[in-house]
């Protein structure tokens, strides 16, 4: 008894100190470049004002700029030493990479113990880093780019079955010009998937491929995240490395698509990173900081997004957001549960970042009607 009493005695002498301590200050604004929808995003914004008033103390005005990734970090290098946003958020964790080498990004001090909870790497035979050992990004959700389709258009207007893989998009000619796609110097989630197909058939049986796609295609779109669109008003039936909560979103507002995360299927983690000389670095900081809570992990799980904490799962009451996301996945509710196929290597396709960009305007884009005729 006298060994609890004191113990007792220890935690009432610890707790003044721990609640009168001061809570680290932020910035009353922040601003965040990002190619994640409104529909995620702007959540997340809200959500976050609300959670930096209960620990902060401080009403924080928020603003987004929609812009692709790749875009994004073209406004950032183009902004020097005078970025117009403190945090770049999700896509291709290869270009949070290069702007980091090239300085355009500071360390972003998340918590240990929420870092912990993420694990290093994902996927096999080759292992996809989910967060930077160096500190300038961490992932936050981890989301496929895959194939979405129009489910009435495919099988009751062209009668064939709906894509299982990659190379089922161009199997047959009855999806010859179905197909929207947005250019990979546009769209991480396109670009990534471009790497896939290049590391997964080799490069040049990779862009064979690819330019049969490019033939295919009926329309290049200006950003991924119109893709969806286009195939959910029956304009297309094939969408080519859709983001899958885009696909989600569409479904949920009563679109005839389906989403398709093929095998080895880009997964991104959703890297977040803070601009160098950004004007509210400790606002950026808090931010990254309540994505990787609990809350932040259950707001993207209603909004169709996997969580990057293993221990948490994609789940909910019946009829609920998460429960629909699971059948529109069919079935999947953690990328941690099973095995995940990736062949994507990060260093590969940062060191080539500038090249693949380069071939498919020189070689698929400025020859598109070439290849029509010849596929």
């Amino acid at each position: 008894m006298k060994k609890f009493l004191l113990l007792g005695l220890a935690v009432i002498l610890m707790a003044p100190a721990t609640i009168s301590a001061a809570p680290p200050k932020i910035e009353g604004e922040f601003n965040l470049i990002t190619p994640v929808a409104s529909f995620v995003s702007v959540a997340a914004l809200d959500a976050f004002k609300a959670w930096a008033k209960g620990h902060y103390g401080i009403d924080v005005k928020t603003n987004y700029t929609a812009k692709g990734t790749q875009l994004a970090a073209g406004l950032i290098r183009e902004w020097g030493s005078n970025p117009q946003a403190d945090v770049l958020w999700g896509g291709e964790t290869v270009i949070y990479d290069l702007l980091a080498s090239d300085g355009f990004m500071i360390k972003h001090e998340a918590p240990k113990a929420l870092l912990d909870r993420i694990p290093t790497s994902m996927g096999t035979p080759t292992p996809m880093p989910l967060k930077d050992p160096k500190g300038f990004w961490t992932s936050t959700a981890l989301e496929p780019y895959g194939i979405v389709y129009n489910e009435g258009l495919v099988r009751r207007r062209l009668r064939v079955d709906p894509p299982k893989t990659w190379e089922d998009m161009v199997a047959n000619p009855k999806f010859k010009g179905q197909i929207a796609q947005c250019t990979p110097d546009n769209s991480s989630s396109s670009h990534a998937t471009y790497e896939v197909m290049l590391q997964k058939l080799g490069w040049d049986k990779g862009w064979e491929w690819l330019s049969k796609m490019g033939a295919y295609t009926g329309q290049f779109v200006a950003k991924s995240g119109d893709v969806p669109g286009v195939v959910a008003k029956g304009e297309y039936a094939l969408g080519f490395a859709v983001p899958s909560y885009m696909a989600f979103e569409n479904f949920l507002n009563g679109s005839d698509i389906r989403f398709v995360a093929p095998p080895g299927a880009y997964v991104t983690p959703e890297p977040i990173g803070i601009i160098k000389n950004c004007k509210n670095p400790n606002a950026a900081k808090a931010f990254i900081e309540f994505l990787l809570t609990d809350a932040g992990q259950k707001l993207f799980i209603d909004r169709g997004l996997f969580p990057v904490v293993p221990s948490m799962r994609v789940e909910g009451p019946p009829g609920s957001t998460a429960e629909l996301a699971v059948t529109f996945y069919g079935g999947r509710r953690s990328y941690f549960e099973g095995t995940v196929e990736n062949t994507y290597n990060n260093e590969l396709s940062m060191g080539r970042e500038r090249e693949v960009n380069k071939y498919f305007r020189e070689n698929i884009f400025a020859k598109i009607n070439e290849l029509k005729a010849k596929y």
